[in-house]
This record gives structure tokens, sequence and C-alpha cells, in this order.
């Protein structure tokens, strides 16, 4: 299958995206050999993580509200936000893909979501830290994180991702801070309770 993926990647998504695509699908592969899940699955979901990076808002918009997928005003105004949600439609629809784990790591791989599963852990931290993202210092120890502790990870990629968006003015969804404060309250209650002494 990953060819005929390939192929309607060529069709639909400019060179440039499709290496992204192919470095996101490398980094969730190598990830899920690190934390002993299903490679297979990691990389299959990696692949197709951006199927409908390109479609046009309102095709976004009208794919989101056949499905019934929730569309808040965030997304009304920002249509790309459902680039996640309509790729795993994509995947589904053309590729047959029925395994609801894939389908979950693809569709929460832009905005995560709070308690999601390993898988897509691994997408959403892969697409966000894939080595063509950038080398700056901040990125280097996140990918280094991403291998040491997940939830720590993916709670400090969030605060990277918003960061970058508080800074180019742009429209921040809630589903994104919703993920960025389960993770964090996630890894705090596995940290040791320090007792201090009256």
């Amino acid at each position: 299958m990953r060819k005929q993926v390939l192929t309607w990647l060529s069709e639909n998504v400019p060179p440039e995206r499709v290496n992204h695509i192919i470095r996101v699908e490398q980094m969730a592969d190598s990830l899920a050999l690190h934390y002993n899940l299903d490679r297979e699955k990691a990389a299959q979901a990696g692949l197709m993580h951006d199927l409908a990076k390109y479609f046009k808002p309102q095709k976004l918009l009208e794919m989101a509200r056949v499905r019934g997928l929730e569309i808040d005003e965030v997304m009304i105004d920002t249509p790309h936000l459902l680039h996640a949600d309509v790729s795993a439609i994509v995947a589904s629809v053309e590729f047959g893909v029925k395994d609801e784990e894939v389908l979950q790591a693809i569709a929460n791989h832009t905005l995560g979501r709070p308690g999601m599963g390993m898988l897509s852990c691994i997408v959403f931290l892969a697409d966000s830290l894939e080595p063509g993202r950038g080398d700056t210092p901040e990125l280097q120890a996140l990918r280094q994180l991403s291998s040491e502790n997940i939830d720590r990870a993916v709670w400090l990629t969030c605060d990277y991702s918003l960061k970058s968006l508080l800074k180019k003015h742009c429209m921040i969804h809630p589903r994104v801070i919703a993920t960025r404060n389960w993770f964090l309250m996630r890894w705090k209650s596995k940290q040791p309770v320090v007792q201090t002494t009256a």
C-alpha cells in the first residue's frame, strides 16, 4: 500500500511536502521501535498524516460536515485545522484503512487530544519534530526528550507550538491547550512527592 499512497501524494501534494511526510514516517517508525510499538502502524499513520493538507478550505469544511465532525468557530475561521481529521477520512475512503488506532493517530497529529494513546503521541511528535523542521537547540532538546519521556515531550512540544502561534498572532485552537494541560498534569502526577521537614 505504501507505493499506492506515495503515488497519490505525488499527484496531490507538492514535492517538499512529500519529503516532510517521508521524514515523519521515518521518525514515527523510529519512535515506535524505541517504545516497542507496532512499527507498521506508526509508519502508515506517518505516511498518511497529511493527505488532506492541500485541500481547499471549502472542501475541508464540507467533508467535515458530511462526516459529522465537530466544527467550532476557530475551525470555521481557520479550516486548515481540519486537515488532520479529514486526512483520516481520506485514509479510510481512499486506502481502506480500518485500524482505529492508525486513524486516530492521523486525526490527532495537529491539535493533539487529551488522553490520546501512544501511537497518536508518536505521530504528533514526529510531525512537529522531524529533522526538516529545523535544528535549533530547543528542537534538538525536544527530539531527545521524545525518546525519554513521551508525556513531557508532548507537553513541551505543545508549549513550543503555542509560542510560535502567539508570535505569529495566529488563532489557537482550545484542543492544543487542553492537550498541553492533560499531558502536563499526567507528567506531574508521576513525579515523586518531595517530603519537606518543618
